[in-house]
């Protein structure tokens, strides 16, 4: 089996990091080397979900004061609203049923 770093794919930058030019799909030289290119996918999509998890634990505060505030705009709406239905409830079902007794059968007051 050949050594990736002996590999023509092999990439070492003056940094030390390491990239690998092959393609599983075109210029593979060993089958070893799929299974080496599975791994290196895996940590790279490993490595970016952990990115990811790191940038929604960033925005989770700032989120919690969202919701908070909305919450409160909502309420105040609701709030600001209540009088409509105020009116409403203030006719309790005894009057009604007062209204009705006084009324004939066609809603006109008994004579």
């Amino acid at each position: 089996m050949i050594e990736c770093q002996n590999c023509e794919f092999f990439r070492r930058d003056e940094n030390g990091h390491i990239s690998f030019a092959c393609d599983p799909f075109s210029n593979v030289k060993e089958p070893e080397c799929v299974g080496k290119w599975q791994l290196i996918k895996i940590d790279q999509m490993v490595q970016a979900y952990h990115a990811t998890l790191d940038y929604y634990r960033r925005l989770a505060p700032m989120q919690e004061k969202m919701f908070k505030a909305m919450e409160h705009e909502l309420d105040g709406l609701n709030e600001s609203e209540k009088w409509k239905l105020d009116d409403d409830e203030d006719e309790s079902p005894d009057e009604d049923e007062d209204k009705d007794s006084h009324a004939g059968s066609n809603g006109w007051p008994k004579p």
